[in-house]
């Protein structure tokens, strides 16, 4: 369904939702067109009047309540997000936490957005910045985390004072529709934020090219967020996005080894490799990486990979059969390119039964003439890469487009720092492949994103600094 000015609207076009892991139906769903997009902005636009003057209290408020409605629905959400994503159901409810994290921590921040006072260049004058919201946002959110993308971006929003018009995934309507009943059940205001499904980029036009709609914020993949880009230039909105990421994954001769092969477990094959911040290219100094491939190979081919809703599962399957063509032909190339498979490697025989799973696969002697060590996997696919030096390995990092997160595992002090500051990227782990969090900014640089998402960082995005020049008289 959607959801426009507070009710919910049921269309005659509806859209089949798909369990990745079973290929059955889960339900079909109401959608629509550049219509409801433009009654849904005009709604968020009237909506904008009255929800920017209540106080920062009162918007928190909401949210807080919305949170406490999550908590007692988090079962459901998280199951919800199993069936139509895949992703196995402990990292699904982490999914829920972490989306009810954000509710709570903006419910708190909407509180805390300051002005300033500055000193003026005479006496007679007085200085200020004041802070307001933006007006209305469009919000576009991907398929790979279909709960916690939505309130990363609704909850500053709402809290800073904005309106928002939220398109979600296609392959992942009914988490969004999910996270909307939370906020009618609190009792929302009507128009403050709306539900649109349906055809991408006939929505995605209207939030571009409208001039109503004062902010873009987007995470997915880097290529339509370049068109989003352009088309939102006509009208010079804001932007904020989280773009695609390749990330290098760097273990040191003097790293712990054991450490460093359980952080790629949970970075590389969480979500089955369907990450932003995924580990995608995994450098390893050459006197540690005979030792270091054969501990991975052996925890990884242990991995046990099915549906998601099962217990006991570490690997659910991709979102498409696209995606599962796509790891196929990077594993491939990297075969034809004297990579060795040492565990994995083919599409799983689960995917027989209507699933599209594909094996778990760690693959060395990579090289840069790999498809791999320059696209985006998104899939179970572990290449390891060596090198010689710190100098060599910060060339090899650095991507000269990519910029999201990066990974060092090192004991030496020293080199940490160092690598700190030489990694070009908007996030880096250093003995850590969990570095994100409510409180920190989220985002990349270069090709991998504008602005960030997360603590006092995200809702900076959804205002605007208003100088005001006072003459004492």
């Amino acid at each position: 369904m959607l959801y426009i000015n507070g009710e919910w609207i049921k269309t005659e076009d509806k859209m089949d939702v798909f369990n990745p892991a079973t290929g059955e139906l889960i339900e079909s769903v109401s959608t629509g067109g550049k219509e409801y997009a433009k009654q849904a902005i005009q709604d968020a636009k009237e909506a904008f009047k009255t929800w920017k003057k209540l106080t920062a209290k009162e918007r928190g408020s909401y949210l807080a309540k919305a949170a406490e409605i999550m908590k007692s629905k988090a079962d459901q959400l998280a199951e919800t997000i199993t069936k139509e994503n895949g992703k196995p159901l402990p990292d699904a409810k982490g999914e829920v936490a972490s989306g009810i994290e954000h509710l709570e921590w903006y419910a708190e921040e909407a509180k805390r957005v300051y002005g300033d006072t500055v000193p003026a260049s005479s006496p007679d004058r007085q200085l200020l910045v004041i802070k307001q919201p933006i007006g209305v946002c469009g919000a576009i959110t991907p398929w790979n985390f279909p709960l916690s993308m939505i309130t990363r971006k609704i909850a500053p929003a709402i809290a800073a004072g904005c309106t928002v018009v939220l398109k979600p995934a296609p392959d992942t309507p009914l988490s969004a529709i999910h996270v909307f009943e939370c906020f009618h059940e609190a009792g929302l205001p009507k128009g403050v934020i709306n539900l649109v499904i349906g055809p991408a980029e006939e929505i995605g036009h209207e939030l571009t090219s409208s001039s109503d709609v004062r902010k873009i914020s987007f995470t997915g993949s880097t290529m339509v967020g370049k068109k989003l880009l352009k088309d939102s230039a006509d009208t010079v909105k804001k932007v904020s996005m989280e773009l695609g990421g390749h990330a290098p994954y760097i273990v040191f001769d003097d790293a712990d080894l054991d450490l460093a092969v359980d952080g790629i477990l949970a970075s590389k094959f969480k979500n089955a490799g369907q990450t932003c911040i995924s580990t995608n290219r995994i450098y390893v100094h050459e006197n540690v990486a005979d030792e270091f491939s054969e501990k991975l190979a052996a925890k990884v081919s242990k991995l046990s990979v099915g549906n998601g809703i099962e217990d006991n599962v570490d690997v659910g399957p991709v979102i498409t059969q696209a995606a599962i063509s796509k790891v196929k032909n990077h594993v491939e190339d990297a075969v034809k390119n004297n990579g060795k498979v040492l565990t994995g490697g083919k599409v799983h025989a689960k995917s027989e039964a209507g699933g599209n799973f594909f094996e778990p696969t760690v693959i060395a002697n990579a090289n840069e003439s790999m498809l791999i060590a320059s696209e985006e996997t998104f899939g179970p696919v572990a290449p390891i890469f060596t090198f010689k030096d710190e100098e060599e390995i910060v060339e090899k990092a650095n991507h000269p487009t990519y910029g999201l997160a990066a990974y060092c595992f090192t004991s030496n002090l020293g080199r940490s720092m160092r690598m700190m500051q030489e990694l070009e990227f908007g996030i880096v782990g250093i003995n850590d492949t969990s570095p994100g969090g409510v409180q920190a900014p989220f985002g990349g640089v270069k090709e991998s994103g504008i602005g960030k998402e997360g603590g006092q960082y995200g809702i900076r995005e959804y205002l605007e600094e208003k100088a005001v020049s006072i003459r004492l008289v």
